[in-house]
């Protein structure tokens, strides 16, 4: 069984590769993609694969572009942290899931549901473009709260007055507008769905909202070092690598 795994964090792609293996030793990974445009070219070249594993939300744009613009005809689980309402939309067009975090045991499902029904994944195209429309629909409402438990109260603050987050020693905090520090119970990855494209995810440590961006300079390397409008104890930078979709990312509304 040759699987693809379409993944932009490291951790998360080395994770369920050591699962389906654990899972299945006979299968063998064939790649690990981590963008859109290295996707395409990858199976415009005619990979052959038997089943793909996909994020949904890359570096540089949503996964459904990929399946919308090159032909592949063989089965997708996407990894997903989306809600009850978009998962119904995957039910509907014939596509698996497994939500993020994964477990071994979900990852087994979705996998044993594969090699009992593969024959009939085959069958159809999915409606991708439908799928895209859904995902940037639900992104583009109000991106909600993340709620804080903070001594002996719980309590909602609105994603749009949150400056950053940041991992600092294993723990992941955020920074309001107004200064106020606050540790929460979420990973980086989970925070970068959530947040949608109002957050940019400048490195492993940092998650920062567009409107606490104050400027932009050379840094070692050709990097960038990112100032904000409240104050931040660490240099923020960007990679090169992450240089033109930070930039981009700058001049969305």
């Amino acid at each position: 069984m040759k699987i693809v795994i379409i993944e932009d964090e490291k951790v998360t792609a080395r994770d369920l590769a050591q699962t389906i293996k654990q899972l299945y030793p006979e299968s063998k990974i064939e790649a690990i993609l981590t963008t859109v445009r290295e996707s395409i070219s990858y199976f415009n070249d005619g990979a052959d694969v038997d089943l793909i594993f996909s994020d949904i939300q890359l570096g540089d744009g949503l996964s459904f572009e990929i399946f919308s613009k090159v032909e592949i005809v063989v089965p997708v689980i996407f990894c997903t942290a989306f809600d009850e309402y978009a998962l119904n939309a995957f039910k509907a067009n014939g596509i698996d899931y497994i939500l993020k975090p994964f477990t071994t045991e979900t990852v087994a499902a979705a996998m044993q549901k594969y090699l009992n029904f593969r024959e009939k994944f085959v069958e159809y195209r999915p409606r991708y473009e439908s799928l895209e429309e859904i995902f940037v629909t639900r992104k583009s409402v109000d991106p909600g709260a993340i709620l804080v438990f903070y001594k002996d109260k719980i309590f909602p603050i609105a994603i749009t007055q949150i400056a950053f987050f940041y991992l600092d020693k294993g723990l992941v905090q955020l920074t309001t507008f107004d200064q106020k520090n606050y540790t929460i119970n979420k990973n980086m990855e989970e925070l970068g769905k959530i947040t949608g494209s109002l957050f940019f995810r400048t490195n492993r440590q940092f998650l920062v909202n567009r409107k606490a961006v104050k400027d932009a300079s050379s840094y070692l390397s050709r990097k960038l070092s990112v100032s904000l409008s409240v104050p931040v104890k660490e240099t923020i930078t960007v990679s090169k690598e992450k240089v033109p979709q930070f930039l981009e990312w700058l001049t969305l509304p």
